[in-house]
């Protein structure tokens, strides 16, 4: 009874936003005032540790609209000041072919931004430049969603492994005995080679699966195997991310794989496809804009273009405020020093034990990505020699993009702390541990014998509920050792296990709701994130399943459980354009 009253709030979110598309704003309220209750009556939570919990979502739902707010302000500054045009007609250049373009955007850019910053800031970034470039609101949310999952575990210099598993598995007496002779950080680094393997296996069909599904959800002809025909350099742009990304996490460490093979995958992919090298044959491009469905639309105005004009501005001119996003982030997260007065005393406001609780919060705006983007905004003025009305007019729109976007973020974020944070107070006889706990502890009593089959999804609940891979990681990365321990796995084995972890951790980013409400907050994409959901939670279960089926072939190293994993992505790409089939044909009155 108290798991299914645990699985609650997540049942009604699903039902409420993804079956029913109900707007964020509106199922969110419904799922917090759920998680509220069953916090206070089921598992006597105090009324102090729900309310701190509450103020603890609010504050992290305002840092979060200070950086949606500074992402619209720098697409609507590029607008303003013509840079927007010069951009568009660069990738125009590289290719039209909106495939390659996704790609090379979403794929390789937004994980370079991945690896340097994390927390959402891919999709401050990424969604609006396809937009810029002629994509559809919803279009650019999900293709940056499908990427937010290979380079998350190493996003934001290694946080999630580096702060979210290391916090798990420091400081256990149990583990530290288990994995003696070897310290912490040696296992760390060795969780830290499995972790890159998985996804390296896993994600580089990745810029494939974001192709396939822009065709066949925005494409005129509602194909998934459209988009499975740039399969060639698909692949090669997969293989060009994942190859160094898994040599560096293997030999270096947790801090840069995303960044250097998001970095190393650019400068082999851009000159290949300027050259048209393995470029498909045919160019794939959405239908005219009065053919698209209105649930693809945002708010933000329409952006009109003249590819015929000659741009205002060079193409390394229009883009520098992008090059200056990646180096202010790279220096910040780098720069040891620096990082620590960023993150130090004098520029942190701290709330600590809230309301007499545990829980305590921290607004850290000079760290934010958002800070950033607003510098590199105002930086934008002088370098383009914008007037005052066009300042006027971005910073103006920006504001009433943002406030738009508010409600959903301020009941969705509070609706997840509430539900991390509902453990019962320990005076109460009948203790139980938080919802997401006992749920992880109800999976392992279910299917201890197929754990790594399951492991993954443990990972993915996680960042679904609390839209981060570094606290799932947080939450989970013990529990995982602990059960992988009690069916008999060694050491080593738990180290795989943990690994799984954080792969499902990093791949349900995809359908974590504040991180869908925040992206499409950006496109000024509104009241549409069930819609959004549901084509992702394709592209999650894709990963999810992989990574348990490789965890169970690798832990168990059965020929059997390799095949089937080689099966899987056929068997998934079949089903996908089976589907793609039959909706045209129902489209069409067939």
């Amino acid at each position: 009874m108290y798991t299914f009253l645990a699985l609650a709030p997540i049942l009604v979110v699903f039902i409420l936003l993804i079956v029913m598309r109900l707007p964020a704003k509106i199922s969110m309220s419904i799922a917090y005032l759920v998680t509220a209750l069953l916090a206070f009556f089921i598992w006597h939570a105090s009324g102090a540790q729900v309310a701190a919990a509450t103020v603890n979502g609010i504050i992290v739902a305002l840092t979060i609209l200070f950086i949606v707010f500074a992402a619209i302000l720098l697409l609507n500054t590029l607008k303003e000041s013509g840079a927007l045009v010069a951009i568009r007609k660069g990738f125009m250049d590289i290719s039209p072919d909106r495939r390659v373009q996704a790609i090379i955007v979403a794929w390789l850019f937004c994980s370079l931004v991945e690896g340097s910053s994390g927390f959402g800031t891919p999709s401050a970034v990424g969604a609006p430049l396809l937009l810029a470039l002629g994509f559809p609101a919803m279009a650019s949310v999900m293709v940056i969603l499908i990427i937010q999952s290979t380079p998350v575990s190493f996003g934001a210099v290694g946080t999630p492994l580096l702060l979210g598993v290391w916090s798990g598995i420091t400081d256990k007496q149990d583990l530290a005995q288990s994995i003696a002779p070897t310290t912490a950080e040696n296992y760390l680094l060795q969780i830290t080679a499995n972790v890159g393997l998985v996804h390296a296996l896993i994600g580089f069909l990745i810029p494939l699966i974001l192709s396939a599904f822009l065709t066949r959800f925005f494409g005129e002809k509602r194909s998934f195997i459209e988009g499975l025909k740039v399969w060639p350099f698909a692949i090669f742009a997969g293989l060009c991310f994942t190859i160094p990304y898994f040599l560096v996490a293997k030999f270096l460490g947790p801090e840069f794989p995303s960044l250097i093979g998001g970095f190393i995958g650019l400068l082999i992919v851009l000159p290949a496809a300027k050259r048209g090298f393995l470029m498909p044959k045919d160019t794939f491009d959405f239908a005219p804009r009065a053919k698209w469905d209105k649930d693809w639309l945002g708010t933000l105005d329409e952006v009109k273009y003249d590819d015929s004009a000659t741009p205002k501005f060079s193409l390394i001119r229009a883009f520098s405020p992008y090059f200056i996003v990646i180096a202010l982030l790279v220096i910040t997260r780098v720069i040891a020093p620096l990082k620590a007065f960023l993150v130090g005393d004098l520029t942190t406001i701290s709330l600590t034990n809230l309301f007499g609780t545990t829980i305590s919060s921290k607004i850290q705006l000079a760290y934010s990505p958002g800070s950033i983007l607003i510098i590199t905004s105002l930086l934008c003025i002088l370098l383009f020699k914008m007037n005052s009305q066009a300042v006027k007019r971005s910073w103006s729109n920006s504001a009433k993009t943002m406030v738009a976007a508010a409600p959903a973020l301020l009941f969705s974020v509070p609706m997840v702390q509430v539900f991390i944070n509902s453990g019962s107070a320990a005076e109460v006889a009948t203790a139980l541990p938080a919802m997401p706990i006992l749920l992880a502890e109800s999976a392992a009593d279910a299917f201890q014998n197929a754990w790594p089959l399951v492991s993954p999804w443990i990972g993915a609940m996680g960042a679904f509920i609390a839209g981060s891979n570094t606290i799932s990681n947080m939450m989970f990365s013990y529990f995982q050792w602990s059960t992988a321990n009690q069916i008999g796995l060694n050491s080593d084995l738990a180290a795989q296990v943990i690994a799984l972890q954080a792969v499902g951790g990093a791949a349900g980013n995809m359908i974590s709701v504040h991180n869908v409400v925040a992206a499409c907050a950006v496109v000024g994409l509104v009241d549409k994130e069930g819609y959004v959901i549901r084509k992702t939670l394709l592209a999650m279960i894709y990963y999810v399943v992989q990574a348990g089926l490789i965890g169970m072939a690798i832990i168990f190293g059965q020929i059997w459980w390799w095949a089937l994993a080689v099966l899987w992505p056929i068997t998934f790409f079949g089903l996908m354009s089976f589907y793609g089939k039959f909706s045209r044909r129902k489209l069409n009155g067939r």
